[in-house]
Parts: C-alpha cells; sequence; structure tokens
C-alpha cells in the first residue's frame, strides 16, 4: 500500500511551502539555464527587443504551456493520486504530442528524466522509481510536466500549487534568457513575473477542468522561429 503525504493549502502547511520553493527554484537542477523557448531567435530577429514586447512573448509562452504542459501535468497529478498509472502514461503521450519541434522535445524529455533522476535520490517513492526506469526502457517519453505532476503529488503539493509552480518555470525560464540577450534589466523581468502573477487564479481555473482533447498548439510563430533556431549557428540556448 502506498503511504500518501497529506495534500494542503500551500499556505498552511511549512513542510508543503518548502517543497514547492525547491522544486520551483531556478537553481533546482533540471538544466532550465540551457533554454530560451524560442527567445534568443525572437531577440535576434527584432521581434522582442524591450520590455513590452518581452512582456507579451512571455504571456504567449506562458498560455500555450498552460493549455498543453499545464493539462498534463494536472492529470497526471490526479493519476499519482487514483492509483491510475495508465492515466498516467496517457498524460505523457499527449504532453510529447504536443511538441511541434525537436528542440521543444529535446527539452521537455531531458529535464522530465532530471526531474525524475533527482526525486529518486531525494525521496523514496514507488510510482517516481517506476517512472525512471520506464524513461531508461524507452517505454515512454518521461516529459518534465508529467514528472511534475508526479514528483508534485507524491509531495503533498496540492493541484493549484503545481500550476503556479508551473507557470512560474516556463516564465522565468524566459525572463531569466531574456536577461542576457534583451536590453532589459532585473527590475523589467521581476516587474513582468509579478504581474503575470496576477493572472493565476483566472488561468487555472480555465485550465483545471480541461480534458486532454482540450489541448491545443496552433502558435505557429513559436513554432517558426524554434525552426530557425535549430538550424542557428550562433547561439547561447538549445531553444
Amino acid at each position: 500500500m502506498r503511504t500518501y503525504i497529506k495534500t494542503s493549502a500551500v499556505t498552511d502547511n511549512a513542510t508543503t511551502v518548502m517543497r514547492l520553493l525547491e522544486f520551483t527554484d531556478s537553481a533546482f537542477p533540471v538544466g532550465t539555464f540551457s533554454f530560451s523557448n524560442g527567445l534568443e531567435t525572437a531577440a535576434e530577429m527584432g521581434l522582442v527587443h524591450d520590455a513590452a514586447t518581452l512582456e507579451r512573448y512571455t504571456q504567449d509562452i506562458a498560455r500555450q504551456a498552460a493549455f498543453t504542459d499545464g493539462i498534463a501535468a494536472l492529470h497526471a497529478w490526479r493519476n499519482y493520486h487514483r492509483d491510475n498509472y495508465e492515466g498516467i502514461h496517457r498524460a505523457d503521450e499527449q504532453a510529447i504530442l504536443c511538441k511541434m519541434n525537436a528542440e521543444a522535445r529535446q527539452m521537455t524529455c531531458r529535464m522530465g528524466k532530471k526531474l525524475a533522476e533527482l526525486s529518486k535520490h531525494i525521496f523514496p517513492d514507488e510510482t517516481v522509481a517506476l517512472w525512471l526506469e520506464e524513461i531508461a526502457a524507452g517505454h515512454t517519453p518521461g516529459t518534465y510536466p508529467v514528472a511534475q505532476g508526479i514528483v508534485f503529488a507524491a509531495t503533498g503539493i496540492s493541484e493549484k500549487g503545481l500550476f503556479c509552480s508551473h507557470q512560474y518555470g516556463v516564465a522565468n525560464m524566459v525572463l531569466s534568457a531574456a536577461l542576457r540577450c534583451v536590453r532589459v534589466s532585473h527590475y523589467d523581468t521581476q516587474r513582468i513575473l509579478f504581474r503575470m502573477g496576477d493572472q493565476m487564479d483566472a488561468l487555472y481555473e480555465q485550465v483545471r477542468g480541461m480534458e486532454f482533447e482540450d489541448m491545443y498548439t496552433f502558435v505557429p510563430q513559436i513554432d517558426i522561429l524554434a525552426s530557425l533556431h535549430e538550424k542557428g549557428t550562433q547561439r547561447m540556448f538549445m531553444n
């Protein structure tokens, strides 16, 4: 029998808050610093060149992630608590189908595997250990949002905490990269991140009831930027 860690509101339990901060920290070593979600190409082409255009770009990336990876993460979290391993597998399959370019697929699989590896060494959990074995054997892609769903569920972090952490990670990945390739300051990036927080409750309420059939990925501009980046010769980030 699995022993569950009781899920509570993130503000009510100090241990839960610590777990959420640890897994959401940009210094958590899953490789987020290697990626820019296409920002590097957008900056090179002049599409993102100041704080205003960066904010719009970051919001677009975060919303695309909410309606794809966010849905997959929530379903993985729920299926963990239902002891429905096949449901976790389906979430992983759907998540990888939403990645239209090779670098996005590489990013999510690399980060997902790393999160599973770290988690196995941090705390014992049968599902996390089995998930890592499935990834190593090539039986599942092992996407990052699904790994997040499993790990957050296993450590007692709420579904809403998972969604907020996922959104924070996506936005922070873009904003951290922006400091190296866009003419913006730390003040600009933190102001953008703070303002994005105002949208989280409404966005979560919109996404929480969605099924796999509701996932949509049609953001052609981002995929075009990613395809151009794959063929680029001068770059700091993988995408």
